[in-house]
């Protein structure tokens, strides 16, 4: 089961790096934009750009309680076919 305050912070550790892809097990990679990556040819559940999402909060834990945030992990992660929860 993937966490939405986990993956969002992966998303904050992830800005000026690359973007960061998460997979259904709830491994995470820091990729490349444009990359496309597999794990075991298995392509993530979604590639989540840091800048856009969080760059814009001044605090980790502003972004963490965010509602639009949480919610826009959770719906794309849903769409994908994954299952998240708020821990």
């Amino acid at each position: 089961m993937l966490h939405t305050r986990e993956i969002i912070r992966k998303i904050w550790d992830a800005q000026g790096y690359g973007n960061l892809a998460v997979w259904k097990d709830g491994t995470t990679a820091v990729v490349a934009p444009g990359e496309a990556p597999e794990k075991g040819g298995e392509a993530p559940l979604a590639i989540f750009k840091p800048i856009p999402l969080v760059a814009g909060f001044s605090m980790l834990d502003f972004a963490t309680h965010d509602a639009d945030l949480l919610r826009f992990v959770e719906t794309t992660i849903r769409e994908a076919g994954g299952e998240i929860e708020r821990e």
